[in-house]
């Protein structure tokens, strides 16, 4: 009983801290905003985003016209670009990692018309969804013709899925830091062993030199 209480726990955190992608910006005509998402191998995601125009008379955001799209570019841990393609005012984009790391979104307007720009702000509002939180439930229940007890059991295993590719992409991570650490430290100690060679070979050098110096003016 502990164990699943502790699970079910665990479902609920993992699914608050999971579920939480949406956001907005605002950027200029030529501007571009790019953010990161961590993202464990073989995982889908999903963004959606839709536009407002800012306008002047009425104060407020508006929908962007038909005209208005954006320009959305995806690249890889490598940087490698994975997707790279022009959408309208409101769109949808999806992609499958291959690599585990950070995955850099980025954003821009594609348009040139500087009247779509007259109130100098656009607004964009951006949801991503990592994961099972890319499944739409309801529309696998009714093409599976699952109950409500067989959908949760579905939706459950695929939270647990996710959190398997979690735990090795934080496995993944914890191998790059050590590795990384161990580096730094060899470094460190390859640079110390130096530093003190100089200081014995530079006293050597000054002890010799002194000796000279000595002898040449009759001192020693």
């Amino acid at each position: 009983v502990c164990i699943c209480v502790f699970v079910c726990m665990y479902m609920c955190v993992y699914t608050f801290v999971n579920d939480s992608g949406a956001l907005y910006f605002h950027i200029g005509e030529t501007e571009k905003k790019c953010f990161i998402e961590e993202i464990p191998d073989e995982t889908m995601v999903i963004g959606k985003y839709r536009t407002q125009l800012w306008d002047k008379q009425t104060g407020s955001f508006l929908p962007a016209t038909p005209g208005l799209g954006m320009h959305v570019e995806i690249k890889d841990p490598d940087t490698k670009v994975i997707l790279s393609r022009q959408y309208g005012s409101d769109g949808r984009f999806t992609f499958t990692s291959h690599t585990p790391g950070e995955h850099q979104i980025c954003l821009h307007s594609n348009s040139t018309k500087m009247a779509l720009f007259a109130g100098g702000k656009l607004r964009v509002h951006l949801d991503i969804q990592v994961g099972e939180h890319t499944n739409n439930y309801p529309e696998i229940a009714a093409k599976d013709k699952l109950t409500e007890l067989q959908l949760r059991v579905r939706q459950l295993l695929d939270q647990v899925e996710q959190i398997q590719k979690e735990q090795n992409y934080q496995r993944y991570r914890e191998e790059r830091f050590r590795m990384t650490s161990e580096s730094t430290n060899q470094r460190v100690l390859w640079w110390s062993i130096a530093q003190t060679l100089i200081l014995i070979v530079t006293g050597i050098w000054q002890m010799r030199h002194l000796k000279s110096f000595f002898e040449a003016k009759k001192l020693v």
